[in-house]
């Protein structure tokens, strides 16, 4: 049996993603020539880890289970050749997740999934360093009944996530069925996802795509790197549209076309426009405008209104699990990029 496993789709305790394509485990498995007749469903039991059969079913009625490239029923017998592709949520991680009261700003809720909007410092996953408080932790505690895998290990309902300073919309699935079809709609990128981004200079033209592949970089593996010549990394693109031009700044709508770990941030630093107050990408200093006293201590002010990346996941879009029904939604910005935005607003008005 030949198994592929893209190791990016497995994000340790320090990832997040700015779109999160990168939550799904996806196989590539080719049937060995000596294999027997036997049930796709019992063969992936036999092969996958952190699995159940009930899980793999509900990925196969999801369509998230293919055999050479076409879906398939659970009664289907493998055969010696085939090609069997899976794509499902993130597996269980080691340890328990301690669940915890929170004041969840839940947008939307039904049988199978809901809409939280995250607010900047929180982190998504617990991880290392970050065991409490997190928004799985709410979650824990807002959903009696989270889907399980093996062992009776929590399992979050995640299909994506943001970063931790990062505001915006997430999904969450509530059932097996609802994680596997939404993790199936993002690894096809399917799903509509836009972002508001406020970045350093104004980026070419009033849109633009930026293409290069996305990875660890080789100097500092907490941050992403562009690799324009595919060297390294995973295929990414983002496309930008220019909302606000306010001279050493622009607002700008992303839409995200994958979803690789700090995509738009990447992308942006990249292009030489990286977000506003983006410490960890080059933005928490100026890059554009004056070099005098009074200009350095409006900057200076503008960072502390919004001491993180200037980046919010603004609106998601997918096709509901169940009902099949066109879904969409949009989040206001919070306070504090309202009120960086007021004040390149005023200095925009008085050049």
């Amino acid at each position: 049996m030949q198994t592929d496993l893209d190791e990016d789709l497995l994000p340790g305790a320090d990832d997040e993603a700015d779109g999160g394509d990168e939550l799904y485990e996806h196989h590539r498995i080719v049937v060995d020539r000596g294999q027997e007749l036997l049930r796709i469903d019992k063969f992936l039991l036999n092969r996958l880890s952190n699995t159940s059969r009930n899980k793999i079913q509900e990925a196969i009625r999801a369509d998230a289970v293919q055999v050479n490239s076409a879906r398939v029923k659970p009664n289907y017998r493998v055969k010696p050749g085939d090609t069997i592709t899976i794509t499902l949520p993130e597996p269980p991680r080691e340890g328990k997740v301690v669940p915890e009261p929170m004041d969840l700003d839940i947008r939307y809720e039904d049988s199978e999934l809901l809409i939280v909007n995250k607010p900047a410092g929180m982190v998504v996953h617990p991880a290392y360093g970050n065991w409490q408080g997190t928004l799985v932790n709410g979650l824990a505690h807002h959903l009696a009944n989270l889907p399980t895998g093996r062992n009776d290990e929590i399992r979050p309902g995640l299909v994506h996530r943001i970063d931790k300073d990062t505001s915006g919309l997430l999904v969450i699935g509530k059932t097996e069925f609802a994680m596997t079809h939404l993790s199936n709609q993002f690894f096809h990128h399917t799903i509509q996802r836009s972002y508001l981004a406020l970045v350093w200079g104004t980026p070419p033209g009033p849109t633009g795509t930026i293409t290069g592949h996305i990875g660890r970089s080789l100097r500092d593996r907490k941050v992403q790197a562009v690799y324009p010549d595919g060297s390294q990394g995973k295929h990414a693109v983002t496309h930008y549209e220019v909302l606000r031009n306010y001279g050493p700044v622009t607002l700008l709508r992303c839409v995200l076309e994958t979803g690789r770990t700090h995509q738009i941030r990447a992308h942006m630093q990249h292009l030489g426009h990286p977000l506003f107050s983006d410490a960890t990408y080059g933005g928490d200093r100026i890059r554009v405008g004056q070099n005098t006293a009074s200009y350095r201590a409006f900057v200076e002010n503008a960072f502390e209104l919004i001491p993180r990346q200037a980046l919010h996941a603004r609106s998601l879009g997918f096709v509901h699990p169940v009902s099949g029904e066109n879904l969409f939604f949009e989040a206001e910005l919070p306070a504090d990029f309202e009120a960086v935005l007021a004040k390149w607003e005023g200095f925009a008005n008085q050049q």
